[in-house]
């Protein structure tokens, strides 16, 4: 199928088809005054000349027309193929030049490229550095899903815990700890509401989950001691935005209840960091032994502070639930001293859905352990 010729080319013949009319009828004005010369008994050598000329210019005009219908595709063909030629041989300098040109300038990219064109261009390195291209797709996918696509990023965040025992309520029924919760961060709010859901059911948790991070659950499973919709079982403490307090205002409902807060929509339309931080008291079994905080949206530098002095804990550990080559480094407080914290540090980006485990063995359980040993080592009579 023959390609179409290109404006320059249609220019051209145009140009070469007015200049061969041109001529052509420059040389039969010079034959008709050739004649008119001759009628009126002009000189002989001029008649002559005249005609010479207005032949030589027909001839011209209706030969440069004819040669460039003739040969005209065959030329096109001909500098077609050399432009080609060309292109293909220029075509790996030009390359290097461009992806030279975005990898010292982001900027010119994000210009000219659609986020479509940049999760390919993505996908497609992935799959040089892995050598394995469904690899590099679904990994890249998975950090696309859960950082590109976040609402929030939080930078320097800070997660107090405080263990108590709560001696009032263990004793009315199931042991528990209280847990003093604060978590402080740095971020650009997506939302102008944030809302704090504690609930029974696992299908409203899962309803709830999707609003992140608009809204923070917990899930509380009914049993003796236990209730969602309750002050006792649940509550948020206070909530500030760069040091304000903001008002908190609180719904309940059978299967549990929600605190709503409200950043305001002047700092979402601002796009501006903010340092926000809040408390809140929730109430664990102490036979659990395990609590688990989940970091909802990818956070940077991220420091955990458990305090357990007031609880019947006798050893407590944290473990990271943390994908990275980073691990966090854990410090606790000396046994000298009459505090028992535990401290864990996190450098650089941890992608949301990780998090915290806290496990720990009660005093009583730690004593039932030794008393076991002991009876174990105990000799027996002959």
């Amino acid at each position: 199928m023959a390609e179409k010729e290109s404006s320059k080319a249609k220019i051209y013949r145009l140009k070469l088809t007015i200049v061969g009319t041109a001529l052509v009828i420059a040389g039969l004005l010079c034959n008709i005054l050739g004649d008119w010369l001759s009628s009126n008994n002009a000189n002989h050598l001029l008649v002559s000349a005249v005609n010479s000329l207005g032949d030589a210019a027909i001839f011209t005009g209706a030969l440069g027309i004819l040669l460039d219908f003739v040969t005209g595709r065959e030329r096109d063909d001909k500098d077609e193929e050399r432009q080609r030629r060309i292109l293909k041989e220029m075509t790996p300098d030009y390359i290097d030049a461009v992806l030279r040109a975005f990898s010292a300038a982001p900027e010119d990219l994000k210009r000219v490229a659609t986020p479509e064109l940049l999760d390919s261009l993505a996908t497609n390195v992935m799959g040089l550095r892995l050598g394995d291209a469904q690899f590099a797709r679904e990994i890249y996918e998975d950090v696309r899903d859960q950082a590109i696509r976040a609402p929030e990023r939080w930078h320097d965040v800070e997660v107090s815990i405080r263990l108590s025992t709560a001696v009032e309520r263990s004793a009315a029924g199931t042991p528990l700890f209280d847990v003093l919760v604060e978590w402080e961060y740095t971020t650009v709010p997506s939302h102008p509401v944030r809302k704090f859901a504690c609930v029974s059911d696992r299908d409203e948790y899962a309803d709830l989950m999707a609003d992140v991070p608009a809204t923070s659950t917990w899930l509380m499973t009914p049993r003796p001691g236990f209730d969602a919709a309750t002050r006792e079982c649940f509550e948020l403490l206070s909530f500030t935005v760069n040091g304000d307090e903001r008002k908190i205002s609180r719904s309940t409902r059978k299967s549990g209840q929600t605190y709503s807060v409200r950043i305001g929509d002047d700092l979402v339309r601002a796009g501006q960091p903010v340092r926000i931080k809040h408390l809140f008291r929730v109430v664990t079994a102490q036979s659990g032994h395990r609590l688990y905080f989940e970091l909802a949206q990818p956070s940077r530098d991220v420091k955990l502070t458990v305090d357990y002095t007031d609880a019947d804990i006798a050893r407590l550990s944290i473990g990271d639930m943390v994908t990275s080559l980073r691990r966090a480094e854990i410090n606790q407080y000396p046994k000298q001293l009459d505090a028992k914290v535990i401290s864990a540090e996190l450098p650089g980006w941890v992608l949301p859905r990780a998090g915290f485990t806290l496990v720990w063995t009660l005093v009583s359980e730690q004593s039932a352990t030794a008393d076991a040993a002991t009876s174990a080592d105990r000799p027996t009579a002959a």
